[in-house]
């Protein structure tokens, strides 16, 4: 056999599993810890619902119902966590606005320490070193990362230890 031709026979396989190696070694753990601990999660103070895996759809479209729309698209989806402000900034059509959910509660006004928020209102959490963002439901509720390890909704913005309070619906802008 050629030396050509042996190489073309397990060139092919090599590169493989290659490839499979670096998606192993590379790719993100769908259960890696979200920096939300049990701690965080007062289940007791609001109930929560996930569905099956969504279909991804577009990022928002600017608007608060579009907000609120796209976390009810996205229930049960959980390629966003660790991602929770930007799932936050892409229910609104746009990404890349702010570093973390405590950067977007630092600059963003005005603050709200009480009273229901809107709905499309970002909800903030000082649960970790990033914070935690959400949308209200307008209901009291909130869409949000890390509910049950998955985009999900809390019926109460007590779900999570430390709130914050909220920001107008808005699309995030520094």
């Amino acid at each position: 056999m050629r030396t050509t031709d042996l190489l073309a026979r397990f060139a092919k396989p090599a590169a493989a599993v290659a490839i499979a190696a670096s998606a192993v070694v590379f790719a993100p753990a769908a259960n890696a810890a979200s920096g939300v601990t049990a701690a965080d999660v007062h289940p007791a103070a609001g109930t929560f619902s996930v569905l099956p895996e969504a279909a991804l759809t577009s990022a928002g479209d600017g608007t608060p119902a579009g907000a609120v729309a796209w976390y009810r698209s996205h229930l049960g989806s959980t390629g966003w966590e660790h991602y929770c402000e930007k799932a936050a900034e892409n229910s609104y059509g746009t990404t890349g606005v702010w570093a973390s959910a405590n950067a977007h509660w630092n600059g963003a006004s005005p603050k709200h320490t009480t009273g229901t928020p809107p709905a499309g209102s970002f909800v903030y959490w000082n649960i970790s070193a990033y914070g935690h963002v959400g949308i209200a439901d307008g209901s009291g509720g909130f869409y949000a990362t890390s509910v049950g390890g998955k985009i999900g909704h809390g019926s109460s913005t007590s779900y999570f230890s430390n709130y914050r309070g909220w920001t107008p619906a808005a699309v995030p802008r520094h």
